[in-house]
């Protein structure tokens, strides 16, 4: 009886601390691989993610102003040579897609200064906002997730958990079916 009733109050204390390191995102990558889908019921919400503002100095930029839409988290940086390639696709991907609730966010690390990443953007006529995070201090959310891997591209849903992971360069025809797919599904 005894023995019942410690494994009854560490399962109430168990129970009673909150949210679970569970019901949070944690990355794995199966196998290696680099592009990574989670299905509605084993996706995982993510920590508050949030920088400053790249072209706008002063300004917090937080994945939580973009409620109730699919978020897509681009990591790049003016120094990598395949966000150069990227970025055209990227740009128009987020133009087909802005107008059925979704939002794409880029977040700039490595670059030691603001002039090369925001000529980047200017040249490339980028239109989504960028967090500028040399240190990649805004990622420490993403736990587990390999920070060192640029481009890379996180895509949230519409209650912003984790439903894809791309750990590659990408063309617009690789990106517009998963962000599709995502903003397509029931609220």
């Amino acid at each position: 009886m005894r023995r019942l009733l410690v494994a009854l109050s560490l399962l109430l204390v168990a129970g009673c601390g909150g949210a679970s390191a569970s019901d949070e995102f944690s990355f794995v990558a199966p196998g290696g691989q680099t592009k990574i889908f989670y299905d509605v019921p084993d996706r995982k919400r993510l920590a508050p993610i949030e920088g400053e503002s790249l072209l706008e100095e002063g300004k917090t930029i937080k994945v939580s102003e973009y409620r109730d839409q699919v978020v897509v988290l681009n990591i790049w940086g003016a120094w990598c040579v395949a966000c150069r390639t990227e970025a055209d696709d990227l740009e128009r991907v987020y133009r087909q897609t802005k107008d059925s609730g979704v939002a794409f966010l880029g977040i700039d690390v490595k670059d030691p200064s603001r002039t090369a990443p925001a000529d980047f953007l200017r040249d490339r006529k980028v239109t989504y906002p960028s967090i500028y995070d040399p240190a990649g201090r805004s990622l420490l959310p993403l736990r587990n997730y390999p920070r060192n891997i640029v481009p890379s591209t996180i895509v949230l849903d519409r209650q912003h958990r984790v439903a894809a992971i791309l750990l590659t360069d990408l063309l617009d025809t690789d990106l517009l079916p998963v962000v599709q797919r995502i903003a397509a599904e029931p609220r």
